[in-house]
This record gives structure tokens, sequence and C-alpha cells, in this order.
């Protein structure tokens, strides 16, 4: 499993999210095998996964699997190793999925669940903690309201304490519990969290650790003791805390406002001498540091060239941090030691797979089995389960095994110097068996912005645009993340001006080379991506031959009124921080309709809370009224990014239609597109 690339850093707190295998074969039915020798069709690429996680239990006898459905949900089920027969499952109601799951023991399963918004929007935690053994009996809400339901958890005070609770740590050295982060649901917008012990079968907590700062995220030493804490206020500025023992008062490591800079924790050294801490750095990428927990010393020990560390690799089935991955054009690991065993191990496997990323995504608590994680840019996720003592490795499953790698596209990591100086990173992706010359291109700008980036690996939407015959160009522009502070420091105050010159030089470069044909450009983008695209032909308007915009922001000043960001008071510090001194009409897309000269395509969620459809609404008639030839649609029941199948069919064909249309690739068109959905009033 290729790691998440998210700014903060607090994904890096706490045990990477392990994935397994075998049992896929059981619970779904078996696919088509690899593509059509006519190529791939647009709904090849729309299909849903076979699964979404698998993990193996502590003891090897049974996996968890969480498995899409029909509605959009997903259900956790369990196999029996011996037999590859379900023995138990739990599905969530609603909108609610399960999005994360651990082995509390060979018997008991732990759930999260998160109330699901869009395709773009990451499922929202809803702080509910759910448990089911392995057989599928006794299920229990442990924790978290339950939509109305009281919880079975008491905490260790007087009577009944309502909590939000997340996932920490499947503490294997006790089998009846696992550590959670929980903060009161009354406790506002930025409350202060705690680390709580909960029994897996009773629900009682018991609290370990309370946070020194609001919106908190924790990180625990070797042996699982709770060491950092490092969370925001209303401020959004990050204050890392530590302490030399869990009996210890916290001290304050760390103060972005002071300091100018964001350090958090990774984790400790398997031996538990030194913890490694990701410091940022005035210029240049994010570096890593070993720190001596006595004295607090710390030594630079590793650093990109030009890459922020994405996340730790951990020792196989422990906490100890043997190395990173970086996102040098494509994932890479460097280890601390690379004598350490595991580092050798994982270098052996990732040698047996050339060109590939491996990983190790879990393994049983003897350490006898492995599940490996195996992709690339032109393949999907494959998974091969390693007898670890034999050193003998045998192919589970394939994520979407209907998928050819053979005639997928290559995603091409690029570097180019912006009109101001400027190194950007990004990507091309060319399509396959094509001659790299004149070619039709799609600019993609990604979404965010602000501490996103684009990395390389399988994307669905770009290689269906390249199997359509589509040039594709993934640009990480100012403001991204994985290229260090100062880069992402530079789109405050930017979204209108140096980020879509960025994007701007970045397709004009590839023209340079004689990739692209310049008179066969369109710009699609989705949520910020979006944005850009309007304000890409407001900006240039005649660079482009059409504009594609996907549930994006185009009035400005709207955002301070409508949506979920202006809601919180750090959502509201991020707004004035990045349009401070702007004007705020002028890099409006809605309020510069006049300025552009191509087509237009809109689409957008009637119940999207992040760019509420209110935007395009507006987008739209701003360029009816300029006379501007403007496709326009508002789609019921979805979100931030469609999640219907019949809805995504229709959307993807209109959008392959739309873009042959205006910059004709002379490719198939697209399989058997859905009907048009109804227009919502």
């Amino acid at each position: 499993m290729q790691p998440s690339m998210q700014y903060p850093y607090g994904n890096w707190i706490g045990r990477s999210v392990a994935v397994l295998v075998v049992v896929v074969a059981a619970l779904v039915a078996d696919a088509t095998a690899l593509a059509q020798s006519t190529g791939h069709t647009m709904d090849d690429f729309l299909r849903k996964d076979k699964f979404q996680a698998i993990k193996i239990s502590p003891d090897g006898r049974h996996f968890a699997a969480t498995v899409p459905i029909e509605d959009g949900g997903n259900i956790l089920t369990v196999i029996d190793m011996e037999n590859m027969k379900m023995t138990g499952y739990f599905k969530p109601a609603g909108k609610i999925v399960v999005a994360d799951f651990t082995w509390a023991n060979p018997d008991r399963i732990l759930m999260s669940v998160a109330r699901t918004f869009g395709q773009l929007d990451r499922p929202q935690l809803t702080g509910e903690i759910y448990a089911m053994n392995a057989d599928g009996k006794r299920q229990a809400l442990l924790v978290g309201q339950g939509g109305g339901a009281p919880t079975i958890g008491r905490s260790t005070g007087k009577g009944e304490s309502i909590v939000a609770a997340f996932l920490l740590d499947d503490a294997p050295e006790d089998p009846r519990s696992v550590l959670v982060s929980t903060f009161p649901l009354l406790g506002g917008e930025t409350p202060f969290t705690k680390v709580e012990r909960i029994d897996v079968m009773s629900g009682r907590r018991s609290v370990v650790a309370s946070a020194p700062v609001q919106r908190a995220s924790f990180d625990l030493d070797h042996q699982g003791k709770v060491r950092f804490a490092a969370g925001q206020g209303v401020d959004n500025r990050v204050l890392t805390y530590y302490r030399k023992t869990e009996k210890s008062d916290w001290q304050l490591f760390n103060d972005e406002g002071e300091s100018g800079r964001v350090v958090v924790p990774l984790g400790f050294a398997p031996d538990g001498s030194v913890a490694y801490i990701a410091v940022e750095t005035e210029r240049g990428p994010t570096a890593i540091h070993a720190m001596n927990p006595e004295t607090l010393e710390m030594t630079e020990v590793m650093r990109s060239e030009f890459a922020d560390p994405v996340a730790p690799i951990r020792e196989i089935g422990g906490r100890g941090v043997i190395g990173a991955w970086f996102y040098e054009g494509r994932a890479v690991m460097r280890f601390f030691d690379p004598n350490h065993p595991d580092a050798m191990l994982l270098r052996s496997l990732e040698a047996s797979f050339p060109g590939m990323v491996v990983a190790i995504d879990s393994a049983t608590v003897d350490r006898s089995k492995a599940v490996v994680s195996v992709s690339s840019d032109r393949a999907p996720t494959d998974y091969f389960l390693f007898d670890i003592p034999g050193k003998k490795v045998g192919h589970l499953v394939a994520r979407r095994d209907w998928i050819d790698p053979e005639r997928t596209a290559a995603m091409q990591p690029i570097q180019l110097t912006n009109r101001d100086g400027m190194t950007l990173h990004g990507y091309l992706t060319l399509p396959h068996g094509v001659e790299a010359k004149n070619l039709p291109m799609v600019v993609n700008p990604h979404g965010g912005p602000i501490g996103i980036a684009d990395t390389w690996g399988f994307n669905s939407e770009v290689q269906m645009l390249a199997a359509h015959g589509y040039a594709v160009l993934q640009i990480n522009f100012r403001g991204s993340g994985n290229y260090g502070r100062a880069h992402r420091q530079a789109g405050f105050g930017q979204w209108g001006d140096g980020m879509i010159r960025d994007i701007t030089d970045a397709a004009r470069w590839v023209v340079e080379q004689g990739i692209a044909d310049p008179t066969r450009m369109c710009i699609f983008g989705a949520s910020y991506g979006g944005y850009a695209s309007l304000m890409s032909v407001v900006s240039e308007p005649d660079l482009y031959r059409c504009a594609i915009g996907y549930v994006g922001i185009y009035d400005i000043p709207m955002m301070f009124g409508r949506g979920d960001i202006q809601e919180r008071r750090s959502g509201m510090t991020y707004l004035n921080d990045m349009f401070e001194g702007v004007d705020q009409e002028a890099i409006s897309p809605a309020r510069q309709a006049n300025r552009i000269k191509v087509p237009v395509m809109l689409a957008a969620g009637a119940e999207d809370e992040r760019t509420p459809p209110e935007h395009t609404v507006a987008m739209a008639k701003a360029l009816e009224a300029a006379g501007v030839p403007v496709t326009s649609r508002i789609v019921p029941r979805e979100g931030h990014g469609f999640s219907i199948e019949e809805n995504q069919r229709w959307f993807y064909g209109a959008l392959l239609e739309f873009l042959d249309r205006h910059i004709g690739a002379g490719a198939a068109k697209p399989a058997d597109a859905a009907r048009e959905p109804a227009a919502s009033n």
C-alpha cells in the first residue's frame, strides 16, 4: 500500500494502515480476467475495487476485510483461512462505512466508522467504535453516540461519558484492550484530547494520558507508552509536546508560531534509543532528526534532495521506526540502518518486483506470515502472502484483476523551472503505444490546494483519460505538499495568481518539448482544481480550447458565507490567512466570466458541503450572461465528488465526449455511458 500525502503530518502518528489479503476470492464473485484485447473501457476504470482493506488476525487463522457494496457503503467480513468460509460480518447503516479496523486479539475486531460525503472527500469519522467477534457474534457499540443509542463504555469518573473515540494502537501486550484517542462531544470546535485504554468486551475506559494542546494527535514509543502530543488551536499553528516517561509532565518541544517550522514525531527506534523527528527547514524539504530521549539533543540523520518524508516505515509487526517513505518522483524507501533485518528483507522483496512499490502491510504476531502489497503507476495493488522463515512469496489476489498493466499508461515524473525561478515537480502520463509528439493534452490541477500533492501511482481518472488518447499533465504548483515548508507557504495568497502561473508555465513547458499540441489543450480539475481550471481560462484565454470544473469553487467571497470551512473558527483563520490583502473579486472566475473565450463544462453535487453547488450555479449564470458556451448540471444525492455509479458513468462519459468534441483525440467513445441524471432544482 502506498503512503498517503497529507498535511499536517498527523497521519504519521500511530501505526501505518495495514492491508492484507488471501480472502477476497471468498468475498466477491470472480472478476473478468484482465482486459479485452480491444483495450480498457471507461467502465473498467470506474468499476469498484474488489475490496478496500484486508488484515490478518494475530494468529493467522482469519482475515477481516472491508468490501464495497452497490449502495456506496461497505461491509466488514471475516473469513476462516482453513476453509475460506465466512464466519461473520458487520454492516453499517445508511451512509456510514467502516473506515478502519484492528484485531484486538485473535477473536475480537474493533471498527471505526465514518460518514461519507462524496467521492473526493475523505469519509469523516463519527467517533464511534464498534466491536465484533470473529464469528460475527457479540456485536456492540463500545464508545460513541451510535446514532442516538447510548454507549456501553463508562469513564473512570461519575456516570456516562459520551465522547468521540478513534483507534490509536492495538496494544498487543494486553489482548483485552486497545488504546484510543478521545475528546468530549460537547468539547467545542477545538477540544482537548485524551488517550484512553478501552476494554474490548465491556467498553470500560480508563485515562492513560491527557493532551496539553487542542486537537492533538499522539505518538507512542516502542513499548506503547504515550510520549509525544502534537496539536493545533484555532490559529492552526502546530504545537509539539514531549515527556520523558508516561508519568512525567509535558514540556513544550516546539511552537510553530515562534520557530517558524512544524516539528512532528515519527516514532521511536525499535530499541527506544532515539526518537525520530520530522523537522521543517527554512528552505528545501523537511529533514528527519534523531533525538536523544534523555538530553533532547537532535542530529539530522536523513534528508531527501527535494522531497519531504511522507510516512514512517516500521519494523514488521512492531512500533519501532526503521526508515521513511519519500515521494522522489516515485515512492521510495530509505532506512536509518540498511543492515537492520527488516530493512534487508524489504530490499530483497523490492528487488523481486523491479519498478514496483513494495511494502509489508501486516503480519502475524509470531512474524511467520506477512502480507506484501505491490503496485505501480500502471498496476493497481496486488497482494502476496510472504512466508518469512521460508522466504517464499505466493500471489494472493489482485485488487483490480480486470486491469491489464501491459496496456495502461506510464506516469513519468517531470521537473521544470517556472518564470519565477522556482523548481516545480509533477507528472506527465502519455497514452500507451503512441508517439510522444503533438498529442492532445488535458491539464489536470489537483484539489486542496495547500499541502496536497499529486503522487506517483495508479490513478483511475488519469488512466481513463490516457486510454482515450490524451496526454495528462499534473503539476505540483506552489502551495502543494511534499516539497518543504517554503514551497507550501508560497501558496498563501496565491490561489488566483502564482498557482495559476505555475500551471500555465508547466503546460507551456510540455508544448515546448514537442509533446503537446498547443492547439489541442483543455484543463480539467475538481474542487480547487475546478477553480484552477476556470481561473486559468480567465488568466490565459488563448491557451486552452475548453475547461471543465467539477465540484469547484468559483466565487471567493462566497467561501466566507457558505460551505463547511467557514463554520469553524480554525476554518475562518485559514480563509483569512489565505486571502488577506487579496482582491477577492479579481480572482473569482464567476466575477470574471467575460474574460473567458472557450466552452465550459460544469458539474456539482446538490449535497456538497465543502464546495456548495451555489458556486456552480453562479459560475454557469455568469458564463451565460457573458455569452460563453456552457453545459452545467447539479446532480441530486451527490456530495463532494460523485459516488453513485450511474452518476459517475454519466459524468465521465460526458467529460470524455466534451474533450473529444473540442480537442478530438480520435479515441474510441466511452462504452455504455449512463443516461444523464435528473437535474436538481
